[in-house]
This record gives structure tokens, C-alpha cells and sequence, in this order.
């Protein structure tokens, strides 16, 4: 076990709670309305503000969607950190498990395609967490466009390859569990966009709820890479490290990369979430040319 299984709980923990303080914040500082709030006005009178105490009267435009929640300081500051830190912490994870997935002698266009969706959701996120709604809609929407599909992807794509890597039976119960939270993050975001084109206020905050739901989804389907990180090693970034240079200039490395390849070859296949060894040996035409 190494300390790379605190990285994806990481990335959950600090993301799911850092953006529902910032929307107790917006509830607190009555930008938004609470969730539980079903009651909308075309217009509302000028409230004195209670302190500590949720609006009372609430328009369209005080729905708790999460990008709402963020627009304004000081619950901005924080969502700004958030998008930021999380997509950093984001990219980290799609490497190390791009690199984990080539490790096990995986190398296909789906886990390439998965490291370039998570990476394009990072981007998403960053564009999402630093253009609030309010002040830079356009850029603000780009970022959402681009985050939030690619994050779905992004899931699809793992579920696939956690069943092309499973070895034991607990393996296979992951990704039954990962087909599971991904079915929820595609319904949710399918009903929220549905219901976020509609002008009805009871559709808008229906929309809020899924936006909400999608989220902690994903966020959640990233923290069960912390089942399979108790493997990664120094060894598994120098096979991404040394598979990216390999795409980037067309050229395998010197004598270390040798080194490297000939290990994995005689390496035993471990299983994603365990340090097990399996007795079948995987060779790949790629070591036997080393050899």
C-alpha cells in the first residue's frame, strides 16, 4: 500500500465538502435560496437581511445552482479554490490510473481516451471555478459545456476499462459499483439539462437538484480510485511518464526504459485493488521485441 491511496479520497472529501460550504455561505449571505425551497416569486419586495437566517422570498435568480452559489464574494473565493485545486487534483488521478491501466499491459485507445476526457474536465472545471456565472456568463457556460460531458465520459470510459483489468471477484464488484454511480451521473445530467431550458421555476430548481446530484457522483466515482491506488508505485509514473515521451517523440528510451520493459515482462499480473499475484504471466509482443 502506498500513499497514493489518499488521492482520490482526497479529491472527493475536499471537493463534495468545500462546495457545500460554499453553498451554505451563498444561503447564509442570501445569494441563493436553500435547496429545500420549492417557493418562487416573479418579484420580491426589499427584505431587511437576517443574519444566520436563509431569504425568504426568492426570484428566479436566486436558485442554489452550484455555479449560483459560487458567484459572489466571499463564497467565490473559495469556489475559485476549489475548481482550481480539484482540477489539479483531477489530472494527478487520470495519469496515475492511465499509467496503472499500462502497467497491467493495457495499452489500448480507450484508456488514452480517458486520460484526455479527465484531463478535458479539468480544463472544464478550472474555466467553471475562475469565470463565475455572474461576471463572465459566456466563458462561465464554455466551461460547464466542457466539464461536465467530458467528466461523464470520462466515467464511461473507466468503467469499461475496470472490467478489461478485474481479476478477482472484488474487482468485478467495483465496476458493477462504478456502472452504477455512472447510470446516475448520466440520468441526472440528462434531467438537468432538460429541465434547465425550461422558464418554470419548479423545473429550475429540479435542475439545481441534479446539478447537485451529477456532481457528488462523479466526485464519488473518483474516490473509488483509492480501491486500485494501493498499487501505484514509483515504477507505475515511470510508465506513464515514459508512455507519454514514446507518443510525444516517437522514440522509446534508452537503456532505463529497457530496464523497465524487461521487469514488466517477467512481472506476475497483480490485481487493481490488491497486491495478489495471479500465476499467469503477460507477455506483450512490445517485451518480447525488447528481449
Amino acid at each position: 500500500m502506498t500513499a497514493w491511496i489518499v488521492l482520490p479520497v482526497s479529491l472527493s472529501a475536499f471537493s463534495i465538502t468545500g462546495i457545500w460550504i460554499v453553498y451554505a455561505m451563498a444561503v447564509m449571505n442570501h445569494h441563493v435560496c436553500p435547496v429545500e425551497n420549492w417557493s418562487y416569486n416573479v418579484t420580491c419586495t426589499e427584505e431587511l437581511p437576517r443574519p444566520g437566517f436563509p431569504k425568504t422570498c426568492c426570484t428566479i435568480q436566486d436558485i442554489p445552482l452550484i455555479s449560483k452559489c459560487g458567484s459572489f464574494p466571499p463564497e467565490s473565493c473559495l469556489f475559485s479554490l476549489i475548481g482550481n485545486v480539484g482540477a489539479f487534483m483531477v489530472v494527478m488521478v487520470c495519469f496515475l490510473r492511465y499509467a496503472q491501466v499500462i502497467e497491467h499491459s493495457h495499452r489500448c485507445w480507450v484508456n488514452t481516451s480517458a486520460l484526455v476526457s479527465g484531463c478535458t474536465n479539468a480544463l472544464g472545471l478550472v474555466m467553471v471555478g475562475n469565470f463565475q456565472v455572474d461576471h463572465a456568463k459566456s466563458l462561465h457556460y464554455v466551461g460547464a459545456g466542457v466539464a461536465f460531458p467530458a467528466g461523464l465520459l470520462f466515467v464511461c470510459l473507466q468503467c469499461v476499462l475496470t472490467y478489461r483489468v478485474a481479476v478477482t471477484a472484488l474487482d468485478y464488484w467495483m465496476a458493477h459499483f462504478r456502472v452504477a454511480l455512472t447510470l446516475g451521473a448520466m440520468v441526472s445530467l440528462v434531467l438537468s439539462g432538460v429541465f434547465f431550458i425550461h422558464e418554470s421555476f419548479i423545473l429550475q430548481h429540479a435542475a439545481a437538484i441534479c446539478e447537485w446530484v451529477f456532481t457528488v457522483d462523479i466526485l464519488v466515482f473518483y474516490g473509488t480510485f483509492t480501491y486500485e491506488f494501493g498499487t501505484v508505485t514509483s515504477e507505475t509514473l515511470m510508465v506513464g511518464l515514459q508512455q507519454s515521451h514514446h507518443h510525444g517523440s516517437g522514440v522509446i528510451m534508452g537503456s532505463r526504459a529497457r530496464g523497465s520493459t524487461l521487469g514488466g515482462a517477467t512481472k506476475g499480473l497483480k490485481s487493481p485493488g490488491g497486491s495478489s499475484t495471479s500465476t499467469h504471466l503477460n507477455c506483450t509482443p512490445e517485451s518480447i521485441a525488447m528481449l
